[in-house]
């Protein structure tokens, strides 16, 4: 398996994505979310920067097996289902 990392450009429907891969620049390929993802509801949009797994055999599908965390100027979400964060002990 080939491992690199890409960017989701849209929603392809049925669960597939457009994946523009960093390495080889500017490659395209439709990739499915992994198991793991889909068991734990990772949502994944596009924009979202994201680990692709490739088969050396086919190079325009793969996998999505990890989604970066998109950590903002504010530091990101500030944790929980909580709208204002984690509850105060």
């Amino acid at each position: 398996m080939i491992e690199t990392s890409g960017v989701i450009e849209k929603e392809q429907g049925n669960g597939f994505y457009l994946v523009t891969l960093e390495q080889p620049a500017g490659h395209q390929c439709l990739c499915r979310a992994a198991g793991k993802l889909t068991k734990f509801r990772i949502k994944l949009l596009a924009g979202d920067k994201v680990l692709v797994e490739i088969s050396p055999y086919d190079l325009t599908r793969g996998r999505i097996t990890y989604r970066e965390r998109n950590v903002g100027p504010g530091g990101g979400r500030q944790g929980g289902n909580r709208p204002g964060g984690p509850r105060k002990r």
